[in-house]
């Protein structure tokens, strides 16, 4: 084994909240090594939707809008359309002329230009290897990579997901999470309809289907809903091969629609707890933070901020208990009070009439229209 590289932060995980905070650590003038074991780029299971607040970050993290259109991979959203329970439809439409306030980007096309960024900023990627083993020393850590090569940071920020493969080997006896929530989609073609779909369907409450536009006649069409017991495994399949055949989703497809590719599913999680944020010196971030928004499912906003946040943290001046407790107070402010909002949203629409009362508040008037929609 040749000498360990030294950098002043090493980054696990090159999604958004890994490039994110990559790009951050770099605009504070910090060496930073950005390590996955994915090469880029990758699809990543999604529903590519962005919302306003992802794309204002994304703006702060400097990434031009060019780098995210042409070949299929931006669609501007203009209109959304929610449904009730009853079948009733609520129209809501985005401001025009003042940017872009939602949008549906793969996955794809997203994590590539991020790459592309934070390489740009100076970050250095370490792509296709996996890090096999993590040691914490005195005002150190040490990272091994599956290939032999050795990296030293006085910090680390894991953004490895859901299932942070840092966290387990950090916290070997904790418990697998499965995620709050259940989630599938699927890509479709020749689907005429532009604008956004959100369908609060009776049995899927308080999740809800969804069909969201894409560039070329493309969707991306999928549901999320609460992991219950009574949802496993088989079950979740079967449920979203009723879903896709509803009367309600195929009028929406249109007549043209076809299936592109398979239907894929994945866990989301959404019991953030400010325990989860920080391991002695390892910053966790985005998914493997848990700071899913509980109610929408939404989290690469959320992923972006907590990367930005934690790079932020790392690059003051302080002990460990300083940085952390900074890294935590920064997280709390940003989006704990949106995440403890949704959460009792979603409490409101686990139920048709919660859920019959809550859109109909939506629905109350041109404002209240607009910021749900952005939201």
């Amino acid at each position: 084994m040749g000498t360990a590289q030294q950098y002043d932060l090493i980054v696990v995980g090159a999604g958004p909240a890994g490039t994110a905070a990559a790009i951050e650590a770099r605009r504070h003038g910090l060496s930073v090594s950005v390590v996955d074991r994915a090469t880029f780029p990758r699809d990543k299971t999604c529903g590519d939707g962005l919302t306003t607040n992802a794309l204002r970050v994304l703006q702060q993290l400097g990434l031009a809008r060019d780098a995210l259109t042409g070949d299929g991979g931006y669609e501007r959203v203009d209109d959304v359309v929610l449904v009730q329970p009853n079948g009733r439809e609520i129209a809501l439409p985005l401001p025009r002329g003042h940017g872009d306030f939602a949008a549906v980007v793969t996955r794809v096309r997203l994590d590539a230009a991020l790459v592309d960024l934070a390489r740009a900023r100076g970050a250095q990627l370490r792509l296709g290897h996996s890090v096999v083993a993590i040691d914490s020393g005195a005002g150190e850590i040490s990272v091994e990579l599956g290939d032999g090569a050795s990296l030293r940071a006085p910090w680390v920020i894991a953004a490895d997901g859901h299932w942070s493969p840092t966290r387990r080997m950090l916290e070997p006896g904790a418990p697998r999470d499965l995620g709050a929530w259940h989630a599938a989609r699927q890509y479709f073609s020749g689907v005429a309809d532009r604008r956004l779909w959100v369908l609060f369907e009776r049995d899927l409450l308080p999740g809800y289907a969804w069909v969201f536009p894409l560039p070329g006649g493309r969707a991306n069409v999928g549901y999320g809903v609460l992991r219950e017991e009574a949802r496993r495994g088989r079950d979740l399949k079967a449920l979203w091969c009723d879903v896709v055949e509803r009367p309600s989703i195929r009028r929406i497809l249109g007549a043209t629609a076809r299936p592109e590719g398979p239907m894929r599913a994945w866990p989301i999680p959404t019991d953030f707890t400010p325990a989860a944020l920080h391991h002695g010196r390892v910053l966790f971030a985005g998914d493997a933070a848990r700071v899913v928004d509980p109610m929408t499912g939404e989290g690469i906003a959320q992923a972006l901020e907590t990367g930005m946040l934690a790079a932020a943290a790392v690059a003051g001046v302080g002990n460990t208990d300083t940085v952390t407790a900074g890294y935590e107070h920064s997280v709390r402010t940003a989006i704990g009070r949106d995440l403890r909002f949704a959460a009792r949203l979603q409490r409101v629409l686990g139920s048709q009439r919660g859920a019959q009362l809550a859109l109909r508040a939506v629905d109350a008037n041109a404002w209240t229209r607009r910021n749900f929609a952005r939201w």
